[in-house]
């Protein structure tokens, strides 16, 4: 199957703001330490090596928030990699302004092999693997023994691997990876999400058996900074 190649264009690019690498020392960037001091806690009875990350709807702040954890998850050493798996709208090319004309959808398609889609970053210990080409089959790619396979193989190379998946509530693409990872996060936007929604995300990741490690809401006002996070 050939995919359509589209590259990226000003006029369209999306804000991804990687706070926790340009401004360490931020109010906000120690949420996201607290976010990753939570996942090691979680790590008590059972391994966090593969994580989901999803939100009710669009715009609610998911991919950033994928992108700053995948960066505080470096900050000890350890390997990570940031996959784009919004096979319908990427953005994590755009946050580390790279190509996105291969990627996972080359990968699970045999175009290229995974070592060659894998894009080292600026970011010490950070590697991405942006979304590629947009499929017309988003959900049968990722839920296919294809998938399961880099999956296993990415968990070999590295300690992290942080996956951004579409919003829970538009598609099922992040229960079905949210299956077959070690937990998720839920991203919420204060004064935007409503509870029902939030709630109804909830649900759906349960009823998914995915292993919810917390919700992060952004936006909520404080005098300190923009983001707050609930377990």
């Amino acid at each position: 199957m050939k995919l359509l190649k589209r590259k990226s264009k000003n006029k369209t690019k999306k804000t991804v703001y990687l706070i926790v690498n340009e401004n360490p020392k931020s109010p906000i960037t120690e949420q996201y330490r607290l976010i990753r001091n939570n996942i090691h806690f979680s790590s008590v009875d059972k391994e966090i090596k593969s994580i989901v990350v999803t939100s009710p709807e669009p715009s609610d702040g998911k991919t950033t928030t994928a992108a700053n954890l995948a960066i505080v998850l470096t900050q000890q050493g350890k390997r990570v990699l940031l996959v784009d798996t919004d096979l319908r709208k990427p953005s994590v090319h755009y946050a580390f302004n790279t190509s996105n004309l291969d990627g996972i959808t080359s990968v699970l398609t045999k175009e290229i092999n995974l070592d060659f889609a894998i894009a080292k970053t600026n970011v010490p210990n950070l590697d991405i693997l942006t979304s590629g080409p947009i499929p017309p089959n988003p959900l049968e790619l990722l839920d296919s023994k294809a998938m399961e396979l880099v999956m296993e193989e990415l968990k070999d190379m590295y300690e992290y691997i942080v996956f951004d998946t579409p919003p829970i509530l538009a598609v099922t693409d992040a229960q079905i990876l949210g299956n077959k990872c070690d937990g998720v996060v839920l991203v919420v936007a204060s004064g935007k999400t409503h509870k029902d929604q939030a709630r109804k995300a909830k649900d759906m990741l349960e009823k998914a058996k995915c292993q919810l490690l917390g919700v992060v809401v952004n936006g909520v006002e404080s005098k300190k900074n923009g983001y707050g996070h609930y377990s």
